[in-house]
């Protein structure tokens, strides 16, 4: 089932600056070959709902691993099955 998706992963306890943690979660959803756009405050993502699920969760394994101790993701998830979606077709 196809999704569309919108995440926010912030790193609680990094200092002022997160914005390491934030390239790496970027880089990781983009890398789980799903259509991933960057925005201020979070990503849009586009692509299988098992694959959107699956590469939040590796974002959080790899954070982690790498030293990051407190993660706090928000992510508003949007399927339907009348019509295909895409983030193009979200825009005016």
């Amino acid at each position: 089932m196809k999704a569309l998706a919108e995440v926010q992963v912030i790193p609680i306890g990094s200092g002022v600056s997160v914005r390491r943690e934030v390239q790496r979660a970027h880089e990781v959803l983009k890398n789980a070959g799903l259509h991933v756009e960057l925005h201020a405050y979070g990503t849009n993502v586009e692509g299988e709902l098992m694959d959107i699920l699956a590469a939040i969760a590796r974002v959080h394994e790899t954070l982690h691993a790498e030293g990051t101790v407190r993660l706090s993701t928000f992510l508003k998830l949007g399927t339907r099955t009348d019509k295909a979606s895409s983030l193009s077709g979200k825009l005016f």
